[in-house]
C-alpha cells in the first residue's frame, strides 16, 4: 500500500516543468528580493500594500507604501508601462497582495507577488526599517 504522499503519482516531467515555470512567473520570494537589493540589481518596484500605519511601524527596506485601493491608472502612470511591480502584505494569512496583483494586472502592468510577505521576511531573519529610519 503506498503512502499518502505517493498514493497520487507525481506529475509527468513536462507537466511539472510547465507548472513550476508558471508559478515562478507569478511569484518571487523574500530571499530573491533581498538578494536583488543587496546586489544593487533592483529592476522592479517593491510595493508594500498594507496600511500606511503598518508601513510606518515596519516595512521591507526599499519598499514604497501603496495600498491596493490606491492603485489607479493615474497613480500607476508615474512609472513606465514596462515596470515590474513586486507586491507584498502581512503574510500568508493576508490576501492584500493578491488583490494588489489583480488590480495591477487589470491595469495591464507586470506584477509578481512576494510570497510570505512580512511573515516570510521575518522568518528569513531579514531586517526591517520604519518610517523614522526611512526619513533619515
Amino acid at each position: 500500500m503506498p503512502s499518502p504522499v505517493s498514493q497520487i503519482p507525481a506529475a509527468a516531467r513536462d507537466a511539472a516543468v510547465a507548472h513550476y515555470a508558471a508559478r515562478l512567473a507569478f511569484e518571487t520570494d523574500c530571499s530573491d528580493v533581498h538578494a536583488a537589493f543587496t546586489a544593487g540589481k533592483v529592476d522592479f518596484v517593491l510595493l508594500d500594500v498594507r496600511s500606511p500605519a503598518l508601513f510606518a511601524e515596519s516595512h521591507v527596506p526599499g519598499a514604497i507604501n501603496l495600498p491596493h485601493g490606491k492603485m489607479t491608472a493615474h497613480r500607476m502612470s508615474a512609472w513606465p508601462s514596462d515596470t515590474l511591480f513586486v507586491v507584498y502584505c502581512a503574510g500568508p494569512h493576508c490576501n492584500g497582495a493578491d488583490k494588489a496583483a489583480l488590480r495591477l494586472s487589470r491595469l495591464g502592468l507586470s506584477v509578481k507577488l512576494m510570497i510570505g510577505g512580512i511573515t516570510g521576511w521575518t522568518d528569513e531573519g531579514l531586517t526591517f526599517e520604519s518610517a523614522a529610519i526611512a526619513a533619515e
